[in-house]
């Protein structure tokens, strides 16, 4: 596997970038930049590079106080999927999550990703609901890391 450096998203440029990957993988939800910035105040975004070529992204969700679940969610391109980008994508995520406390890891994927639910299932993850977002017409999965597993293997 190339050096794959994984980097938190720091100004513009990145912002872009993130945005870039996130509205391929899900173009249902595409954001616009005042939205990707939004959601930087919030979540851990970071990016995935191999030397200057970006070919994934992520978000971590952090622990709702009263429930301790966080989502997190590894984005790779698809002229760059398995390579073990995801897999390494994955385990930064989870790392951060267990680090800011989670007790639950949670993700959702867009149910016409098959790599994406594959991806997950192989993960540890199990399917907990489907759903049409309001005002939507495409399928939504929510997946849950089983108890017990959930190492970037």
């Amino acid at each position: 596997m190339s050096d794959l450096r994984i980097v938190p998203v720091d100004g513009e440029v990145m912002l872009r970038e993130w945005g870039h990957v996130h509205n391929v993988i899900v173009p249902p939800a595409a954001l616009d930049l005042d939205e990707v910035r939004e959601r930087a105040g919030r979540y851990r975004l970071r990016n995935a590079y191999v030397g200057e070529v970006l070919v994934g992204c992520s978000t971590v969700r952090p622990p709702a106080e009263e429930d301790g679940v966080a989502t997190v969610i590894a984005r790779v391109l698809p002229e760059h999927r398995r390579l073990g980008y995801g897999r390494r994508l994955y385990g930064d995520g989870l790392a951060h999550a267990r680090v800011l406390g989670a007790s639950v890891i949670e993700t959702c994927v867009l149910a016409v990703n098959e790599d994406g639910l594959r991806f997950a299932e192989a993960n540890g993850f199990v399917e907990v609901d489907r759903y049409v977002l309001d005002g939507g017409s495409d399928l939504w999965v929510d997946l849950r890391l089983e108890s017990g597993t959930g190492s970037s293997r």
